[in-house]
């Protein structure tokens, strides 16, 4: 079973409230990442169809495409594949947040 990774600004001490992640932020984050298109539901195909509704920010790697998920504030990855982990990083950092697993 692969890890699942969160990236949130729970940890951040600010002087402000809780700072959560908004969906127009990713959005407008995303928005700029030409490897990434926004979807309000992923779905996965095998032997059968599964179609799950949310906020998805798809990321085509080659034949690949992994979703990050928008949910609650923060944004959900699975760590399947070896290079999650370089872009999440880099997706963390540039909305001034934190990673977590779980």
């Amino acid at each position: 079973m692969s890890k699942r990774y969160r990236i949130t600004r729970e940890f951040q001490t600010r002087d402000e409230a809780e700072k959560p992640i908004t969906l127009e932020a990713c959005k407008a984050y995303f928005a700029s990442k030409p490897d990434f298109e926004y979807t309000t539901v992923y779905t996965v195909k095998g032997e059968t169809t599964v179609s799950i509704p949310g906020d998805f920010f798809l990321w085509h790697i080659g034949a690949v495409t992994i979703p990050f998920r928008h949910y609650q504030g923060d944004i959900y990855v699975s760590g399947s594949n070896d290079a999650v982990i370089p872009k999440l990083m880099e997706v963390a950092s540039e909305l001034e947040a934190d990673v977590s697993e779980g």
